[in-house]
């Protein structure tokens, strides 16, 4: 019996290859929270400097690569400039 990829094999249980695609999925998905997280504390922390608010990119870059290594490209074009944008509009 043959299955598709994101269907469940004969014993009920997903495929190896949806497996991925899920856990792919959840990375991201936890990415893209923690990058609003750090968007809403760079544009509402009042105590946060300038200083800190590169080293929470970085932070927040770091973390990114850690769940997508090699991905280091697609966050800064991506993710970065948004990052930046808030700081920008914020100490400028």
């Amino acid at each position: 019996m043959e299955t598709h990829p994101d269907n469940p094999n004969s014993e009920g249980q997903p495929s190896p290859a949806a497996e991925e695609l899920e856990a792919e999925r959840r990375r991201r998905r936890c990415l893209q929270i923690m990058v609003g997280m750090v968007i809403a504390a760079l544009s509402q922390d009042q105590e946060l400097t300038l200083a800190q608010a590169k080293q929470m990119i970085e932070d927040c870059r770091n973390a990114a690569l850690a769940m997508f290594p090699g991905k280091e490209l697609a966050f800064d074009l991506i993710y970065r400039p948004r990052l930046e944008r808030v700081v920008k509009e914020r100490f400028w």
